[in-house]
Protein backbone atom coordinates (compact mmCIF):
# COMPACT_ATOMS: atom_id res chain seq x y z
CA UNK A 1 0.00 0.00 0.00
CA UNK A 2 1.43 3.33 -0.81
CA UNK A 3 1.58 6.22 2.22
CA UNK A 4 -1.73 7.80 0.82
CA UNK A 5 -4.04 4.91 0.97
CA UNK A 6 -6.86 5.67 3.19
CA UNK A 7 -6.40 3.72 6.79
CA UNK A 8 -9.46 2.19 7.17
CA UNK A 9 -8.66 -0.01 10.57
CA UNK A 10 -6.36 1.00 13.18
CA UNK A 11 -5.84 -1.13 16.40
CA UNK A 12 -4.04 0.45 19.31
CA UNK A 13 -2.67 -1.43 22.48
CA UNK A 14 -5.87 -4.49 22.09
CA UNK A 15 -5.88 -6.42 25.29
CA UNK A 16 -7.78 -8.98 26.35
CA UNK A 17 -7.86 -11.72 29.48
CA UNK A 18 -9.93 -14.99 30.27
CA UNK A 19 -9.59 -15.52 34.28
CA UNK A 20 -6.05 -16.24 34.41
CA UNK A 21 -5.31 -16.31 31.08
CA UNK A 22 -4.03 -13.53 29.15
CA UNK A 23 -5.51 -13.91 25.20
CA UNK A 24 -4.37 -10.71 23.72
CA UNK A 25 -1.68 -8.81 24.90
CA UNK A 26 -0.79 -5.24 23.57
CA UNK A 27 -1.81 -5.88 20.04
CA UNK A 28 -1.42 -2.71 17.60
CA UNK A 29 -1.73 -2.62 13.79
CA UNK A 30 -3.57 -1.13 10.79
CA UNK A 31 -4.79 -2.25 7.26
CA UNK A 32 -5.30 0.41 4.81
CA UNK A 33 -7.87 -0.13 1.73
CA UNK A 34 -7.12 -2.46 -0.89
CA UNK A 35 -4.55 -4.34 1.50
CA UNK A 36 -4.79 -7.74 2.96
CA UNK A 37 -3.70 -7.91 6.36
CA UNK A 38 -3.49 -11.90 7.31
CA UNK A 39 -2.91 -12.21 11.27
CA UNK A 40 -0.67 -16.16 11.04
CA UNK A 41 -0.59 -18.14 13.98
CA UNK A 42 -1.84 -21.73 15.76
CA UNK A 43 -5.34 -22.19 17.14
CA UNK A 44 -4.81 -20.83 20.24
CA UNK A 45 -3.06 -18.13 19.55
CA UNK A 46 -5.66 -15.20 20.11
CA UNK A 47 -6.43 -14.57 16.40
CA UNK A 48 -10.16 -15.15 16.89
CA UNK A 49 -10.46 -12.92 20.26
CA UNK A 50 -8.68 -9.92 18.12
CA UNK A 51 -11.22 -10.30 15.29
CA UNK A 52 -14.55 -10.47 17.90
CA UNK A 53 -12.94 -7.34 19.58
CA UNK A 54 -12.09 -5.87 15.83
CA UNK A 55 -16.00 -6.47 14.89
CA UNK A 56 -17.63 -5.35 17.96
CA UNK A 57 -18.86 -8.22 19.75
CA UNK A 58 -16.03 -8.82 22.42
CA UNK A 59 -15.16 -5.91 24.40
CA UNK A 60 -11.24 -5.21 25.18
CA UNK A 61 -10.00 -4.87 28.37
CA UNK A 62 -7.88 -1.98 27.31
CA UNK A 63 -7.39 -0.84 23.52
CA UNK A 64 -8.90 1.12 20.78
CA UNK A 65 -10.52 0.07 17.41
CA UNK A 66 -11.28 2.32 14.71
CA UNK A 67 -12.79 2.29 11.54
CA UNK A 68 -12.09 5.20 9.48
CA UNK A 69 -11.64 7.09 12.72
CA UNK A 70 -14.52 5.98 14.35
CA UNK A 71 -14.31 3.82 18.25
CA UNK A 72 -15.88 0.49 17.66
CA UNK A 73 -17.02 -0.98 20.43
CA UNK A 74 -19.75 -3.44 21.80
CA UNK A 75 -22.15 -0.56 22.63
CA UNK A 76 -22.57 0.71 18.68
CA UNK A 77 -24.01 0.19 16.20
CA UNK A 78 -22.68 2.90 13.20
CA UNK A 79 -18.83 1.80 12.98
CA UNK A 80 -19.91 -1.81 12.70
CA UNK A 81 -22.32 -1.21 9.95
CA UNK A 82 -18.83 -0.53 7.68
CA UNK A 83 -17.48 -4.16 8.87
CA UNK A 84 -18.43 -7.51 7.49
CA UNK A 85 -17.84 -9.74 9.86
CA UNK A 86 -17.53 -13.83 8.71
CA UNK A 87 -16.93 -16.25 11.57
CA UNK A 88 -15.47 -19.42 11.06
CA UNK A 89 -19.01 -21.07 11.97
CA UNK A 90 -21.23 -21.50 9.03
CA UNK A 91 -24.49 -19.52 9.35
CA UNK A 92 -26.20 -21.26 6.60
CA UNK A 93 -29.68 -22.44 6.20
CA UNK A 94 -29.73 -26.15 4.42
CA UNK A 95 -33.11 -25.87 3.79
CA UNK A 96 -32.83 -22.88 1.99
CA UNK A 97 -31.21 -21.77 -1.66
CA UNK A 98 -28.05 -19.65 -1.94
CA UNK A 99 -30.51 -17.08 -3.17
CA UNK A 100 -32.40 -17.24 -0.22
CA UNK A 101 -30.18 -17.41 2.52
CA UNK A 102 -28.80 -14.39 0.70
CA UNK A 103 -31.86 -12.76 0.90
CA UNK A 104 -32.73 -13.43 4.61
CA UNK A 105 -29.77 -11.28 5.59
CA UNK A 106 -29.76 -8.61 3.22
CA UNK A 107 -33.54 -8.55 4.72
CA UNK A 108 -32.31 -8.31 8.44
CA UNK A 109 -29.99 -5.90 7.59
CA UNK A 110 -32.69 -3.69 6.23
CA UNK A 111 -32.09 -3.77 2.49
CA UNK A 112 -35.94 -3.56 0.79
CA UNK A 113 -36.99 -6.16 -1.16
CA UNK A 114 -35.75 -4.51 -4.34
CA UNK A 115 -32.72 -2.86 -3.41
CA UNK A 116 -32.06 -6.86 -1.54
CA UNK A 117 -32.20 -8.46 -4.96
CA UNK A 118 -30.04 -6.40 -6.57
CA UNK A 119 -27.63 -6.90 -3.99
CA UNK A 120 -28.26 -10.41 -3.68
CA UNK A 121 -27.59 -11.03 -7.33
CA UNK A 122 -24.37 -9.25 -7.46
CA UNK A 123 -22.94 -10.90 -4.14
CA UNK A 124 -23.88 -14.20 -6.30
CA UNK A 125 -21.97 -12.97 -9.12
CA UNK A 126 -18.84 -12.10 -6.83
CA UNK A 127 -18.54 -15.54 -4.90
CA UNK A 128 -19.02 -17.66 -7.75
CA UNK A 129 -22.83 -19.43 -7.24
CA UNK A 130 -25.30 -17.33 -9.60
CA UNK A 131 -25.12 -20.98 -11.69
CA UNK A 132 -26.25 -22.43 -8.30
CA UNK A 133 -28.67 -19.86 -6.76
CA UNK A 134 -31.66 -21.52 -6.96
CA UNK A 135 -30.22 -24.70 -5.27
CA UNK A 136 -30.75 -25.57 -1.57
CA UNK A 137 -27.86 -24.94 0.39
CA UNK A 138 -28.07 -28.95 1.71
CA UNK A 139 -26.50 -29.59 -1.47
CA UNK A 140 -23.77 -27.67 -1.69
CA UNK A 141 -20.30 -28.88 -1.18
CA UNK A 142 -18.52 -27.62 1.92
CA UNK A 143 -16.29 -24.85 -0.40
CA UNK A 144 -19.60 -23.97 -1.55
CA UNK A 145 -21.16 -23.01 1.94
CA UNK A 146 -18.20 -21.49 2.53
CA UNK A 147 -18.39 -18.70 -0.32
CA UNK A 148 -22.45 -18.61 0.33
CA UNK A 149 -21.04 -17.40 4.40
CA UNK A 150 -18.80 -14.77 2.43
CA UNK A 151 -21.17 -13.46 0.67
CA UNK A 152 -23.64 -12.75 3.70
CA UNK A 153 -20.69 -10.46 5.12
CA UNK A 154 -20.65 -8.49 1.47
CA UNK A 155 -24.51 -7.65 1.50
CA UNK A 156 -24.22 -4.25 3.28
CA UNK A 157 -21.00 -3.87 1.24
CA UNK A 158 -18.56 -2.74 3.90
CA UNK A 159 -15.29 -1.22 3.98
CA UNK A 160 -13.91 -3.81 6.25
CA UNK A 161 -13.44 -7.46 5.89
CA UNK A 162 -13.03 -9.65 8.99
CA UNK A 163 -12.34 -13.46 7.54
CA UNK A 164 -11.79 -15.92 10.41
CA UNK A 165 -10.18 -18.99 9.26
CA UNK A 166 -12.73 -18.96 6.11
CA UNK A 167 -11.11 -22.21 4.23
CA UNK A 168 -11.22 -24.16 7.56
CA UNK A 169 -12.52 -27.54 6.69
CA UNK A 170 -12.65 -27.01 2.62
CA UNK A 171 -10.86 -29.26 -0.39
CA UNK A 172 -8.16 -27.82 -1.91
CA UNK A 173 -9.92 -26.90 -5.01
CA UNK A 174 -12.60 -24.99 -3.00
CA UNK A 175 -9.88 -23.33 -1.02
CA UNK A 176 -8.18 -22.04 -4.25
CA UNK A 177 -11.63 -20.73 -5.29
CA UNK A 178 -12.05 -18.92 -2.41
CA UNK A 179 -8.59 -17.52 -2.00
CA UNK A 180 -9.53 -16.51 -5.71
CA UNK A 181 -12.80 -14.53 -4.51
CA UNK A 182 -11.04 -12.75 -1.71
CA UNK A 183 -8.17 -11.76 -3.96
CA UNK A 184 -10.54 -10.08 -6.27
CA UNK A 185 -12.07 -8.36 -3.08
CA UNK A 186 -9.11 -6.97 -2.35
CA UNK A 187 -8.26 -5.53 -5.90
CA UNK A 188 -11.67 -3.98 -5.38
CA UNK A 189 -10.50 -1.56 -2.68
CA UNK A 190 -11.98 -3.68 0.21
CA UNK A 191 -9.75 -3.73 3.42
CA UNK A 192 -9.13 -7.57 4.72
CA UNK A 193 -8.28 -8.73 7.59
CA UNK A 194 -7.94 -12.41 7.32
CA UNK A 195 -6.98 -14.91 9.87
CA UNK A 196 -5.27 -18.42 9.09
CA UNK A 197 -2.59 -21.01 10.49
CA UNK A 198 -2.10 -21.62 6.68
CA UNK A 199 1.40 -20.36 5.62
CA UNK A 200 1.14 -20.93 2.34
CA UNK A 201 -2.49 -18.93 2.45
CA UNK A 202 -0.41 -15.69 4.24
CA UNK A 203 2.00 -15.49 1.44
CA UNK A 204 -0.18 -16.04 -1.44
CA UNK A 205 -2.87 -13.06 -0.67
CA UNK A 206 -1.56 -11.19 2.39
CA UNK A 207 0.18 -7.61 1.57
CA UNK A 208 1.71 -7.63 4.93
CA UNK A 209 0.79 -10.39 7.49
CA UNK A 210 0.97 -9.73 11.73
CA UNK A 211 2.84 -13.03 13.26
CA UNK A 212 0.41 -14.19 16.39
CA UNK A 213 1.96 -16.38 19.61
CA UNK A 214 0.51 -16.59 22.74
CA UNK A 215 -1.23 -13.51 22.67
CA UNK A 216 1.42 -11.10 21.08
CA UNK A 217 2.28 -9.70 17.68
CA UNK A 218 5.74 -10.82 17.76
CA UNK A 219 6.38 -9.16 13.98
CA UNK A 220 5.05 -7.98 11.07
CA UNK A 221 5.32 -6.63 7.70
CA UNK A 222 5.98 -7.81 4.23
CA UNK A 223 7.22 -11.24 3.25
CA UNK A 224 10.37 -9.84 2.32
CA UNK A 225 10.34 -7.51 5.57
CA UNK A 226 9.54 -10.44 7.82
CA UNK A 227 12.93 -12.85 6.09
CA UNK A 228 14.79 -9.90 6.56
CA UNK A 229 14.82 -10.11 10.10
CA UNK A 230 16.26 -13.31 9.95
CA UNK A 231 19.45 -11.77 8.10
CA UNK A 232 18.72 -14.30 5.00
CA UNK A 233 18.94 -13.83 1.47
CA UNK A 234 17.68 -15.75 -1.42
CA UNK A 235 19.61 -18.54 -3.29
CA UNK A 236 19.97 -19.41 -6.93
CA UNK A 237 21.83 -22.59 -7.84
CA UNK A 238 22.51 -23.28 -11.18
CA UNK A 239 24.08 -26.17 -13.58
CA UNK A 240 25.97 -24.81 -16.21
CA UNK A 241 28.02 -25.93 -19.15
CA UNK A 242 31.43 -24.89 -19.87
CA UNK A 243 34.01 -23.39 -18.15
CA UNK A 244 32.30 -23.38 -14.32
CA UNK A 245 35.68 -20.74 -13.53
CA UNK A 246 34.86 -17.90 -15.77
CA UNK A 247 31.18 -18.49 -14.94
CA UNK A 248 31.55 -18.03 -11.74
CA UNK A 249 33.53 -14.97 -12.74
CA UNK A 250 30.87 -13.84 -14.91
CA UNK A 251 27.55 -14.11 -11.80
CA UNK A 252 30.06 -12.00 -9.62
CA UNK A 253 29.80 -8.95 -11.55
CA UNK A 254 25.97 -8.74 -11.62
CA UNK A 255 25.21 -5.92 -9.02
CA UNK A 256 22.83 -7.78 -7.08
CA UNK A 257 24.64 -10.92 -6.54
CA UNK A 258 26.01 -11.26 -3.18
CA UNK A 259 28.66 -14.28 -3.20
CA UNK A 260 28.78 -16.82 -5.38
CA UNK A 261 30.23 -20.56 -4.85
CA UNK A 262 31.05 -23.30 -7.37
CA UNK A 263 29.08 -26.35 -6.42
CA UNK A 264 29.97 -29.24 -8.10
CA UNK A 265 29.23 -28.57 -11.92
CA UNK A 266 27.02 -25.48 -10.78
CA UNK A 267 26.87 -22.04 -9.11
CA UNK A 268 25.14 -21.34 -6.13
CA UNK A 269 24.78 -17.32 -5.54
CA UNK A 270 23.17 -15.36 -2.59
CA UNK A 271 21.42 -12.50 -3.51
CA UNK A 272 18.95 -9.93 -2.47
CA UNK A 273 15.86 -10.71 -4.63
CA UNK A 274 16.05 -14.05 -6.42
CA UNK A 275 12.91 -12.91 -9.03
CA UNK A 276 14.43 -9.53 -9.71
CA UNK A 277 17.88 -10.78 -10.17
CA UNK A 278 17.70 -13.68 -11.78
CA UNK A 279 16.87 -12.23 -15.18
CA UNK A 280 20.38 -10.12 -14.95
CA UNK A 281 22.06 -12.98 -14.27
CA UNK A 282 20.70 -15.36 -16.83
CA UNK A 283 21.25 -12.38 -19.50
CA UNK A 284 25.04 -11.98 -18.14
CA UNK A 285 25.78 -15.43 -18.53
CA UNK A 286 24.15 -15.52 -22.11
CA UNK A 287 26.64 -13.00 -23.10
CA UNK A 288 29.02 -14.77 -22.52
CA UNK A 289 28.10 -18.17 -24.01
CA UNK A 290 27.68 -19.83 -20.68
CA UNK A 291 24.65 -22.10 -20.75
CA UNK A 292 22.52 -22.85 -18.01
CA UNK A 293 20.95 -26.25 -18.32
CA UNK A 294 19.20 -25.95 -14.99
CA UNK A 295 17.87 -22.90 -12.21
CA UNK A 296 16.54 -23.43 -8.85
CA UNK A 297 15.22 -20.63 -6.64
CA UNK A 298 15.20 -21.37 -3.28
CA UNK A 299 13.64 -18.48 -0.91
CA UNK A 300 13.54 -17.70 2.53
CA UNK A 301 9.16 -18.64 3.74
CA UNK A 302 7.15 -17.20 6.50
CA UNK A 303 7.60 -21.12 7.86
CA UNK A 304 11.11 -19.91 8.21
CA UNK A 305 10.49 -16.62 10.14
CA UNK A 306 7.74 -18.08 12.31
CA UNK A 307 9.90 -20.74 13.61
CA UNK A 308 12.74 -18.17 14.31
CA UNK A 309 10.38 -15.88 16.43
CA UNK A 310 8.34 -18.62 18.12
CA UNK A 311 10.78 -21.66 18.28
CA UNK A 312 8.36 -23.59 17.05
CA UNK A 313 6.76 -24.63 13.40
CA UNK A 314 2.87 -23.75 12.41
CA UNK A 315 0.39 -26.47 12.81
CA UNK A 316 -3.15 -26.15 13.03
Amino acid sequence: MTTDTPEVLSCKGLRKRFDDVTAVDDVSFTIAAGETYGLLGPNGAGKTTIISMVAGILRPDAGDVLVEGVPVSTRTTEPKGRIGYVPQELAVYPDLTGRENLTFFARLQGLSRVAAARRVAHVLGVVGLTDRADDRAEHYSGGMRRRLHIGMGLLHEPILLVLDEPTAGVDPQSRNAIMDNIRELAHSGLAILYTTHYMEEAERLCDRVGVIDAGRLVAEGTRRELVALLGERDRISLSVDGDLGHAEDVARLVPAVLGVAARGRGLELLVHDARQCLPAVLSALAEEDVRVRAVEVDEPNLETVFLHLTGRALRG
